[in-house]
């Protein structure tokens, strides 16, 4: 049976920026096996299929594959799903208005498009969990993984560590000079020493400054068949609920400019915020803009 398709670039104003993603805007009656047969044809970093909500009060159910394996939650696809069905303007018959909802194996996504006038230009999402933060992670370990050296891990303000609000990463922040410019994967160095709690990708970052941006990151998730991912939304929001939960401040709104993919030639801008209260991180939010790249179908 023949599935329509569009393509878009998430977290980027522009085409060929940005987080490729795939989105199958109808999945009834695929299996699994199926949806990750497709998901490993199109070897993007997550495709996306839509499927009938459960409950009816939500806009539909989305589920994720990378290449190789099916995610509960992720950034990119869901900001990127949002913006594609709100350019349909209806999915499996029902509007998807400004606040679509979408049902995930990590709970429930609330989203906010993105409009100017009649035009969708991306949207934002707030986690489906709150932040939860795991078990450290030597810098040693994450240096080797990465092709640095122990040094090029800060550790001052946090040891590396896993956390995530619906997904899982190890976040490690760089010391500075050229670390974030020469950090590669090891795929070998994943496979013998990963995962840590559940959590398989690495991101890294450093505090910027400079042209609008407050963070540079990377992220490297091999074991998932992505060996360096241009835009990563469940890490980067993760990360702001880690920064915000480390702060002093029993309250805090904080808001980062996040830049990801320079060093792949996909620039992207993710913004990112969280709301600490009491002491305690009680929301995490991540969106950005999007562009329509392909629509096609696909026999499957």
């Amino acid at each position: 049976m023949r599935r329509d398709f569009v393509t878009v670039d998430v977290f980027t104003d522009r085409r060929f920026g940005g987080n490729p993603l795939a989105v199958v805007l109808d999945g009834t009656g695929l299996t699994a096996e199926q949806m990750q047969a497709v998901a490993a044809e199109f070897n993007l970093s997550e495709t996306t299929f839509v499927l009938p909500p459960r409950d009816p009060a939500h806009t539909a159910e989305v589920r994720i594959f990378t290449p190789r394996a099916e995610l509960p939650f992720a950034g990119h696809p869901n900001v990127g799903t949002a913006f594609a069905v709100a350019r349909c303007g209806t999915v499996h018959g029902r509007a998807v208005g400004d606040s679509p909802v979408f049902e995930e194996k990590a709970g429930l996504v609330p989203l906010e498009i993105m409009r100017d006038g009649a035009s969708v230009l991306g949207a934002w999402l707030t986690a489906p969990q709150p932040l939860r933060r795991g078990e450290e992670v030597a810098a040693e370990t994450v240096a080797a993984a990465c092709s640095l050296a122990p040094g090029d891990i800060a550790t001052d303000r946090h040891a590396p560590c896993v956390a995530g609000c619906g997904t899982f990463f190890i976040i490690a922040e760089l010391a500075g000079g050229d670390a974030l410019a020469k950090a590669a994967p090891r795929p070998d160095v994943f496979a013998a020493k990963f995962p840590v709690d559940g959590a398989t990708g690495i991101l890294l970052y450093r505090r910027d400054g400079t042209g609008g941006v407050d963070i540079r990151a990377r992220m490297f998730a091999p074991l998932h068949g992505v060996p360096e991912d241009p835009a990563t939304g469940s890490a980067n929001v993760a990360l702001a609920g880690l920064l915000a939960s480390l702060a002093p401040q029993a309250d805090l709104s904080l808001r980062l400019r996040i830049a990801q993919g320079i060093e792949m030639g996909r620039p992207s801008l993710l913004e990112a915020s969280a709301e600490k209260r009491r002491g305690a991180v009680v929301e995490t939010r991540i969106g950005g803009r999007c562009v329509a790249v392909m629509a096609g179908t696909i026999d499957i």
